[in-house]
This record gives C-alpha cells, sequence and structure tokens, in this order.
C-alpha cells in the first residue's frame, strides 16, 4: 500500500517537471513513506531521515520530508526530533506532498540567488487533518513505473477496532472509490501493457459496505471483482488484504465463476487461539477461520493461501502459542509472515498487563517459523519437475541477468531468457530446481502467447 502511495506522489512530481532520482546526493526533496505497524519500521525512517542531516552543509536548500502512517501519528513532534525536517504530511494529504514541496524549494531558490548561507529555517509544514474523498487521489501511475503486474488502491482506512493496530487511527474510517472510477483506471493500465492488477485495501473485501449496496446479494468488493474481471486484455486479478469478518459466501463462490482471479489469497489469521483473537479484538474464532480455508480450497483445488501471524500478545499462554502452532500444521499455509508482537503507543494492547520479554517473542518467533518453513519448503520441492504457468513481471531484483515470474499461486519462478520477448507475457514452465523459496524453470517457447 505504501509502495501504491509512494508511485502516486512522484507522479505528481513528474507531471511538475521533476525528475526521480536513485542518488539522494543529487536530489533537491527527499521524501520517506513511513509505516507504524511495528515499532522497527518508525525506528528505521527516523534513523534515515536523521542521517540525512549531513546533506543540509553542502545543499542547503534541500527539502526533507516525511509522508504517511508515522507522520500521520506522530505530526509536529518529528520537527522537535529531527531539526532539518521541513515537510510532515499524513494519509489523507498525498495529494498536497507536491504543492507544499515544491512552494518551498522555489522559496528556498530565490534565496539563495541572495544569500548561499541562508539556513532557512521557518519553513515547516505539517498536515495531518482529514480531507473528504482523499481515497479518489491515489489513482494515477508514473510512466516508468508500468509493469506487467501493478496496484490499483479501491479504498483507504479501516472501521475495525484490532487492539494491537495503530492503522484506523492513521488511515482513517473505510472510504471506497466508485467502481466505475476503479475499472476505468485498471482500462487505461491494460492498455499500457499491464496484465495483472492487485486491488488493495486495508479491509478489501469489506470495499464499499457503507457506501454502495448489495446487488442480487453480491457485495460491493463481489461486483466490484465482477467489473474487472470484465474487461478485455486482463488477465490476471489479486486482492490483498482481506479479513475473516468479510470474507462471506459471495466472495468464496466468485472464486468458481472468475477464472481470472488467481488461486492465491493473502489471509491474516494472527493467532490460533479463541482467547487471545478476542484480545486482539478479532471478531471471530478459530473455527470459523478453519472453515473458510476450507471453503477457499473446495471452490479452487490448487489454491495456495499465506497468513500474517502475531506471536507474543501480551497474556499469550505456551497453550495459547501451542493453539496457533496447530492450527498452522492442520491448515499447512503455502507461507505465514510471522511478527513479534510490538507495542504501539495509543493502541489498547499497549497498556495490556502480561507483556512477554522480547526473549519469549523470539523464542515462539523461531519455534513457529521452523514449521512454517518446513511446511512451504516442502510444498515448493513437491512442484520440481512440474509445469507451470506464470507471468514474466521483469528482471530479477537479484540477478538482473534474470528474468522473475510469478504463478497464479504467487510462487516465484527465476528463469533466464530475453526480456524482449519474455516479459509481460504469460507462458507454461517447467521447474527445474527449488532453493526453499524460490523456484527456478525453464520457460516452454512454443507455449508463449503472441
Amino acid at each position: 500500500m505504501n509502495e501504491r502511495d509512494s508511485e502516486q506522489v512522484a507522479q505528481m512530481f513528474t507531471e511538475g517537471g521533476y525528475t526521480v532520482t536513485k542518488d539522494e546526493f543529487e536530489a533537491d526533496a527527499i521524501l520517506v513513506n513511513t509505516c507504524s505497524v511495528r515499532d522497527q519500521a518508525e525506528q528505521k525512517a527516523l534513523g534515515k531521515m536523521g542521517s540525512m542531516v549531513r546533506h543540509r552543509q553542502k545543499r542547503p536548500h534541500v527539502v526533507y520530508g516525511f509522508m504517511g502512517c508515522m507522520a500521520q501519528s506522530r505530526g509536529n513532534e518529528l520537527f522537535d526530533n529531527i531539526p532539518h525536517l521541513d515537510v510532515v504530511v499524513g494519509t489523507q494529504k498525498y495529494h498536497k506532498v507536491f504543492e507544499y514541496v515544491d512552494s518551498i524549494l522555489q522559496t528556498r531558490m530565490e534565496r539563495r540567488m541572495d544569500d548561499l548561507k541562508l539556513t532557512y529555517k521557518g519553513d515547516h509544514i505539517c498536515d495531518i487533518d482529514e480531507e473528504k474523498d482523499s481515497q479518489n487521489t491515489i489513482k494515477d501511475h508514473t510512466v516508468e513505473s508500468i509493469e506487467p503486474a501493478t496496484f490499483v488502491s479501491i479504498m483507504q482506512g479501516c472501521n475495525m477496532k484490532c487492539s494491537y493496530c495503530i492503522v484506523p487511527d492513521t488511515r482513517g474510517r473505510e472510504r471506497g472509490r466508485p467502481i466505475a472510477d476503479i475499472v476505468e483506471e485498471c482500462k487505461d493500465l491494460v492498455a499500457r501493457g499491464v496484465k495483472e492488477v492487485t486491488l488493495l485495501g486495508q479491509i478489501v473485501n469489506l470495499y464499499g459496505r457503507t457506501e454502495f449496496p448489495k446487488v442480487d446479494g453480491k457485495s460491493p468488493f463481489v461486483q466490484l471483482l465482477e467489473a474487472v474481471h470484465a474487461i478485455d486484455g486482463l488477465e490476471r486479478i489479486r486482492f490483498t488484504s482481506p479479513h475473516p469478518i468479510g470474507y462471506r459466501d459471495d466472495l468464496v463462490e466468485a472464486f468458481t465463476y472468475l477464472p481470472k482471479l488467481c488461486s492465491h489469497i493473502h489471509f491474516p489469521m494472527q493467532s490460533g487461539s479463541d482467547r487471545i483473537l478476542k484480545a486482539m479484538r478479532r471478531p471471530y474464532k478459530n473455527e470459523k477461520f478453519v472453515e473458510i480455508i476450507k471453503k477457499m480450497k473446495a471452490a479452487r483445488p490448487d489454491m495456495a493461501i499465506t497468513t500474517d501471524i502475531i506471536v507474543g500478545f501480551p497474556g499469550e499462554t505456551e497453550e495459547d502459542f501451542m493453539d496457533t502452532l496447530n492450527t498452522v500444521k492442520e491448515l499447512e499455509f503455502d507461507n505465514c509472515f510471522v511478527f513479534r508482537y510490538s507495542q504501539r503507543r495509543n493502541t489498547p494492547a499497549a497498556d495490556m498487563l502480561e507483556q512477554h520479554s522480547e526473549k519469549t517473542k523470539e523464542d515462539r518467533n523461531q519455534r513457529l517459523l521452523a514449521v512454517v518453513n518446513e511446511i512451504a519448503q516442502r510444498k515448493n520441492n513437491a512442484l520440481v519437475g512440474s509445469v507451470q504457468e506464470v507471468l514474466c513481471t521483469g528482471p530479477s531484483k537479484n540477478n538482473p541477468n534474470t528474468l522473475t515470474s510469478r504463478t497464479p499461486q504467487n510462487k516465484i519462478v527465476i528463469m533466464e531468457g530475453n526480456p524482449d520477448r519474455l516479459v509481460g507475457k504469460i507462458m507454461k514452465v517447467r521447474i527445474d530446481e527449488c532453493t526453499g523459496f524460490t523456484l527456478y524453470g525453464t520457460p516452454i517457447i512454443e507455449s508463449i502467447e503472441d
């Protein structure tokens, strides 16, 4: 989601005549888009921005800014912690970032003509106010970022009140974009070569529940899936992240008649203990979560499911942890992102008694990861020798001389080949090797679409 928000901001700067650079030492404006899900993410952002003070002496005109969730939650206090910071913009004001940065930069460049030694104080801007219809401002894509697979934001905000989560305070309440607007954005992307879109929402399957009516018993989200599915030239649809509370039978059934929906869902479980789920304010029981998983696998026998789990939540006993561990063994997720509980200020869980030590959290983290990794690697090893259908998305990040691709189950397949011929193509690949979570394959050239 932050990646998509950053792309929107970058496009506004491009339209304003700026050029995006990967070299911070030549930039005139440096913006850090922040996350507040875990304390580690905030500390990393603060450390990065703090280290940039060394640029001030040689390039005093440069504008520095924080965007996103941490900016929203901390606001003006960030200026006290980082004196060279100029702009703090919250999650509903991404469309204002260019205006704020450009105005400061232009003023500084004019002053610079008169006095190169100016230190430029008093230019601070902090905007973390709510803004009506801000969800409709995340809709533009930079030309350079258009790849065969891309993200489309369909909503902002979250109405859930999970006791560990700061997101409702930083992203605001749920606000969905009109289906027609989302479809037009997807059509434009397809016309520019996109083959796969991932629909983004904080709780994506609750899209439009407070704004748009059900039609023929179908939720607004299923209506959206049907509308996007009807776009000619679009080959694949993904979405993230759903919540069990919004996973109704109409969504399960959609996987039986919408073949463009990929056979993969990322479905956060968080805990396998009913007692801990209640403390987390997750309004479902483990039995319900397991039931939904079984329905999804019945609808799509080749369905791959990944999940998020928090270990070391306040008050979690060894028995609670074993409930989680046993559920993971039962469901055999294709992958699982395990997080040690992180206290977030202004959340109910932060003030709960029985906070665990880092040692306990790390011990449970490692024990769960050992099970998760064994299951995931066993499943991936079983694919060696099989033929899989993949979408080639471009050069591999780790080795630009190879290409990366993904199966409908979201398995990464690395292969060699001519990028001019293969990127953006859906093809068959024979899986030759597996190294844990990464598959290596050989394209079956005859199957490449024209």
